[in-house]
């Protein structure tokens, strides 16, 4: 299997990843990593919650087709 992947799609995998993993750590430990590091609600800190939504719109949108199978058989490597 292959995957194509560009610039657009990894931007928006990262994002996705920082915004799961504040995610956790806001259930387990209560603590807001983005405003831990950016402020409360700031400007800055509401920029990147968005960036991270629409991330994960994009991803979930275009999850599928992304990965093809390649039509020629493999060879064994030796």
């Amino acid at each position: 299997m292959q995957c194509n992947t560009g610039i657009l799609d990894k931007i928006a995998m990262l994002l996705v990843v920082i915004g799961g993993l504040n995610w956790g750590l806001v259930g387990l430990f209560d603590f807001d990593l983005v405003a831990a590091l950016l402020g409360d609600m700031t400007l800055l800190s509401r920029i990147v919650y968005v960036l991270v939504g629409l991330s994960a719109i994009y991803v979930a949108s275009t999850a599928c087709g992304k990965c093809k199978t390649s039509s020629k058989p493999q060879q064994p490597s030796m």
